[in-house]
Order: structure tokens, then sequence, then C-alpha cells
């Protein structure tokens, strides 16, 4: 079974080499999405194991995202290669104490 990564970044070039580089990687799926409410409908369709958050992406939406997602991992990815790209999402996938929660954040996200 695949691990499924969802990458969001609001640069249409920059999200498509992204999700190359994720399906590069034989044991990650990876779906692109260019904003805040494509990534919220996906989320909604589908189960993620990990959210890639990219450039130009407002800090809030994280926040709204967790909300309507808890217990998938978010990374923040700004560039620097593949090799930095794939040591965030081996990190984001090794296991936490606690998984993290979104609860009491939906009253700060747009409906």
């Amino acid at each position: 079974m695949k691990t499924e990564i969802l990458a969001i970044c609001s640069h249409p070039d920059i999200l498509q080499t992204i999700v190359r580089l994720i399906n590069n990687n034989p044991q990650w799926n990876g779906t692109g999405a260019l904003s805040e409410e494509e990534a919220t409908s996906l989320l909604s369709k589908q189960s993620f194991d990990v959210v890639l958050l990219g450039a130009g992406m407002d800090p809030s939406s994280e926040n709204c995202l967790m909300a309507v997602s808890p217990g998938v991992r978010f990374i923040q990815h700004y560039g620097g290669g593949s090799g930095l790209l794939t040591a965030e999402i081996y990190e984001a996938l090794r296991p936490l104490p606690n998984p993290p929660r979104g609860g009491g954040l939906q009253n700060m996200c747009k409906s």
C-alpha cells in the first residue's frame, strides 16, 4: 500500500515538479492542489498520510486544513531539491507518540 501525499502549492510549475518528485518513489503516491479550496475538497474525498505545504500558501491555511483532516501530518516545503523533499517526507512519516489533533480549529476557518 502506497503512502498518500497531498502537495499544495499556488505555483503550477513548482507543484508539478513536487508531485513528479514524490511519484518517483514507488512507495508514494502524490496528488497536487493549487489552492486551499482544492485541497479541502480532496481531503474530504480521499485519505492522505501527509500534506505538504509549498510556496505561496497562506500560513492560516495550515490550521484550516488541519481542522478538516485531524491526524494527518503536515509539513512545510519551500524548495531545496529532491533530497530535502525526501527527507522532509520521511521525517513526517516517523511515528509520533501522540497523533496531532485538529480539534478547536474549525471555528477559525472558512465554511
